[in-house]
């Protein structure tokens, strides 16, 4: 009975309709709150849920954090951090799954960058005040956000935001998602760095080429995955919530042997 009921819900999950591009593949790059090639900084104390990492680099360009090694020395913590803090210089297997996981942040930059096709093609883009439904947006320089916006869709809903400049949100501004819609389900491929001016709001997935600097008081929910330095100022950065496929297809591996 136990297939049976698998098969109705894996059935269920696929015929859902969903609107915008498919979906970037994050890999192993999707376990981090953060991940830079170049380090990670906080001056003065931030907030983070889920896992940061550095790589190729070494934990010394992770700072500001007060890391304490755990026993096996392949991981540390941090008051700031709830969830562990990996970098290529701690202890097997580390290095080579921070690896894995650089490689796949670089191809969900790619794949991201690289979709076809755009729903619109806005050249510079001023977002402030707009709602943007499921889609595909491209950018040909920078991207400004100096007032409110909306993403508006369902959970199933996707986005990809290609930006070829640079992504600057202004001060107290915000990103609000209504209808449903999902940090995990959008994706922001910045060319050049992202700022987040102090006090205002960000949602989805950064997937960076070079920086990322979020001002005081700043805050995101989704990722940040940088190909260079990540910069903290007193900032929340929260992991979105989604569903663990892969947990839940391991877990029913286990029911069905």
């Amino acid at each position: 009975m136990t297939k049976f009921v698998l098969i109705a819900a894996l059935g269920a999950i696929a015929s859902v309709s969903a609107a915008g591009p498919a979906a970037v593949i994050l890999g192993e790059a999707g376990t981090f709150a953060i991940l830079s090639k170049s380090g990670i900084d906080t001056v003065p104390t931030s907030v983070i849920t889920g896992d940061i990492g550095v790589s190729p680099i070494a934990a010394a360009a992770i700072t500001g954090f007060s890391l304490k090694l755990d026993s096996t020395n392949t991981s540390a913590t941090a008051t700031q951090v709830t969830g562990s803090v990996y970098a290529a210089d701690y202890k097997s297997p580390t290095p080579s799954e921070l690896t894995v996981a650089i490689g796949d942040m670089e191809t969900a930059y790619t794949d991201a960058a690289t979709r076809p096709t755009p729903i619109l093609d806005l050249g510079e883009g001023n977002l402030g005040g707009l709602t943007f439904v499921p889609g595909l947006y491209k950018f040909g320089s920078d991207v400004t956000i100096p007032t409110d916006c909306t993403i508006n869709g369902s959970s199933t809903d996707t986005w990809i935001f290609q930006v070829t400049g640079n992504l600057i949100m202004a001060a107290n501004m915000r990103i609000t998602l209504i209808g449903g819609a999902k940090a995990s389900n959008i994706v922001w491929q910045v060319a050049g760095y992202v700022e987040v001016l102090a006090g205002a709001h960000m949602e989805g997935i950064l997937l960076v080429k070079t920086a990322a600097h979020f001002r005081t008081g700043s805050s995101l929910n989704g990722r940040i995955l940088a190909q260079t330095a990540v910069t903290l100022q007193s900032s929340t950065v929260t992991q979105p919530t989604q569903t663990d496929l892969r947990r839940i297809l391991a877990q029913t591996a286990d029911i069905l042997a």
